[in-house]
Order: structure tokens, then sequence, then C-alpha cells
């Protein structure tokens, strides 16, 4: 038996001198196979880190007794994909790390993962903070780094989950922060203090705040949900988390019966959970809006039963016109969608996303309205936008709660097959069951 096929079988063991010569075998295959093992000596799996073929190297990336001077030569590999399975494989070596390592094996792998944070490649990144999120002792300095990164799929997860961010790194990012969908983040972490929640109630970031509002354990103090609820009649995203916010103060919740449309008006009266005087506030100001209220006009006559019977459909009409001569224009890139989220613009961002995927603003509406994240990752896809970004339609569109989202996978694509999203639009379209405009 040759040693290359000695080598196929995977599980006998392999002599010193037997793995030196298979380590120089012309074949890759044969040292990507001898890069795997996990019986290979450390300085065997050295010298294939230098190796020519990036599939070797990939495998010695990802290689558990890899020695930690490999590490250092891995890391500054021309090859992506061999810095990404490093990332998967550094990340695990993480807790506990500190930046002023004394151990020349721990400083080095320290030093590693440093590099890793800042490596130009947005992936390697993303695969780090993916592992790193919910860490508790991954070291500080790198989670800050990751946390204040340029791209949302890098700090997102970290804003969202680490538990090694402090109140105050948290602040000093809602401050100096421009990046989309980072506040968003930081709106939707298991605890939220006051400090926190009132920078980002400062910050004007309609989505961010949306979010706020819709946590639970976010800690609002009563004069800043006020402040929101003065600010919100013209927000409508705004006012369903509002009317079944905990603990809602009798101010903020008399000022929503002003204003809030009559299905969120019976929730707000229903709710179970006012004190007595606070009902009584809001009942009072039920009443008087009853008493108040005009007679409703009569219905005007137009040409088709549809049109009365939709009102909000003119104004989907007119976004998508607007968004199909944006398209048009080159000017409806993913950017300008962020915008417009950002700004509160739902209805244009719907009508949006119908016209870059040439498809009814119709369907968008039916989708978000069936909150499927399956639907509307389908619709991203669609529309030609981006897998993050399809993370952004669930939440600020959709306003999905956190744990029903799907997110891309640590590669950064859709969690779904085009065959499963292709399948999706056809179900979006059979129940929208509405020719395209």
């Amino acid at each position: 038996m040759t040693e290359r096929n000695k080598l196929k079988g995977g599980q006998a063991p392999i002599g010193y001198e037997q793995a030196k010569t298979l380590a120089r075998d012309p074949n890759p295959e044969v040292r990507q196979k001898l890069a795997s093992r996990a019986d290979m000596a450390p300085e065997i799996l050295y010298f294939l880190a230098e190796d020519s073929d990036p599939g070797v190297r990939r495998h010695i990336a990802g290689n558990e007794r890899t020695p930690a001077k490999a590490h250092s030569l891995l890391v500054h590999d021309a090859d992506e994909g061999v810095r990404v399975e490093l990332a998967s494989r550094i990340a695990r070596l993480a807790p506990g790390l500190t930046a002023d390592e004394q151990d020349r094996v721990r400083r080095a792998t320290y030093d590693v993962l440093d590099k890793l944070a800042r490596d130009q490649v947005v992936r390697v990144r993303q695969i780090l903070a993916e592992a790193l999120k919910d860490v508790a002792d991954a070291p500080p300095e790198v989670i800050r780094r990751l946390a204040h990164d340029s791209e949302i799929v890098v700090s997102g997860p970290i804003l969202e989950f680490s538990p090694v961010l402090t109140d105050e790194d948290m602040l000093e990012i809602i401050e100096s922060t421009t990046l989309s969908g980072a506040l968003s983040a930081i709106s939707r972490r298991a605890s939220v203090s006051e400090s926190v929640s009132e920078a980002i109630a400062s910050s004007r970031d309609v989505s961010a705040i949306s979010f706020l509002l819709s946590n639970p354990s976010a800690q609002i103090r009563e004069e800043t949900l006020d402040h929101l609820v003065e600010l919100a009649p013209d927000i409508l995203s705004w006012h369903e988390p509002l009317v079944t916010r905990p603990g809602l103060p009798i101010r903020a919740a008399s000022l929503l019966a002003h204003f809030v449309a009559d299905n969120l008006l019976r929730v707000l009266t229903n709710r179970k959970d006012l004190d007595p005087a606070t009902a009584e506030a809001v009942s009072k100001v039920v009443r008087r809006r009853i008493d108040e209220a005009p007679p409703p006009p009569p219905p005007e006559p137009k040409e088709g039963d549809e049109e009365s019977e939709f009102s909000w459909r003119h104004e989907l009409i007119e976004a998508y016109n607007k968004a199909k001569k944006l398209l048009a224009a080159g000017k409806l890139d993913e950017g300008r969608l962020a915008r417009a989220l950002a700004e509160g613009d739902e209805l244009f961002v719907a009508a949006a996303i119908g016209a870059r995927a040439k498809v009814a603003p119709e369907w968008v509406m039916t989708a978000l309205d069936a909150k499927t994240p399956k639907g509307i990752i389908a619709l991203a896809w669609k529309a030609d936008l981006s897998p993050t970004f399809s993370v952004e339609m669930q939440t600020s569109l959709a306003h999905l709660p956190s744990s029903k989202v799907m997110r891309p996978t640590p590669e950064g694509l859709f969690p779904m097959s085009e065959a499963d999203m292709e399948w999706q639009i056809e179900l979006i379209a059979e129940d929208a069951d509405k020719d395209p405009y």
C-alpha cells in the first residue's frame, strides 16, 4: 500500500517521517487531509501553514493542534478563506485573554485576535463578532473595536448582545456613530439602563427609539417617556409600543389617548395594569374624544369601490411612482432606503422595495403585514438588497421582535436557498391576490 493510500484511510496512525514525506506530496488533496489530522506534530502543521495551496492552509487554520506561532503566519494570509477559518478558531481561544498578557503563547494569541478584528475583509470581522458576541470574558479592547466597526454586520451583534460592553462604551458609541442600525441594535439589548435609554431618546433616531419603546427591559425615566409621547403624534411607529409599554405613567397615558388610532385606543383603555387614577384619566379623554368627534362626512363618489376602501393606497401609489423614478435615475440604492427607514418613512421604503424587486408594492405590504421572516428575506433578495438590510426590514419595517428575526449566515449570506426564496415570492403573490400597479 502506498503512503498516499494509507492516508486515504484517515484513521491509521502516521509516523513522523511518513508525515514529512506526505507534507511534500505534489497532490494538494493529500496535503489537505494531512493538515486536518489531529495527531500531527506541531512542526508538521507549522510547515503546512506556508503551503502553496489555500485549501491546505484553511485546514491548518482550523486545526485545534496548530501551534500558536503558525497563527501569526495565517493572520496575514492572502486568502480570505484562510483568515475566516482562523477567526473561527481564534475566537474559541479568546475567553480570558487580555491586552497585557505576559505568557508568550497567550500574548501571541491575543495579537492574532486583535489583527483579525482589524482585518480589511468584512466577512472575517463578521465571523469574529458573531463568535464573540455573547462571550462574557472576551477581551474588552477587541470587543470595543468590533462595536465601533463601520459595518453593521460586524458591530450589530456586539452592540446587541455583548455583555462586555459597559454603559460608558455604549454612550460613547451613541454620541459618535453615524452608522444606520447601530442605535437600534443597542435598543434591542436584554437590558438597557436609564442613562443609555436617555441618550437614545435624545438621538432623534426614529427606528432606534421604536425598538427602545418596544423593549420591556429598557429602563426609561418617566420624564423621558413623557417627552417621547409629546413627539409621537406624527410618528406612527411609536404609537403601538407606547400604548403597550409596561408601567405607563398617568401623563403619558392621557396624552396618548388624545391621538392614537381607534384600535390602539381600545388597547389602551382595556389595559388591566393601569392604576385606577391613570385608567380614569384615559377614560375621560376617550369620552371627550367621542363627544367632540364630528359626524363622519358622506362618502364621495369614486370610480371604484377599491379606491375608497383602501385609503392608504393613494399614498402607496405615489410613493411607488416616486421610487420608480429614483430607480431609473440610479438613486434608489440601499443607503437611500436606510435613510428613509431611519426617518420613519416606512411607506416609501415598502414602495421602494417593490420598485427594486419589480413587484407590486401591495405584495410588499402583504409580506410585512404577515410578519413572516422568510417572506421578508425573500423580498430583500428579490430587490437585490443585502442580507444585512433584510434584518433591518424585519426589525425596523415589520417590527418583528429580535427572537423571531432570521439573520445572515456566518458567511454573510441569506439564510435561505434561492429556490426557497423564489417559493416565498410566489406565496406572497398568492396572498396579495392583486395585480401590480
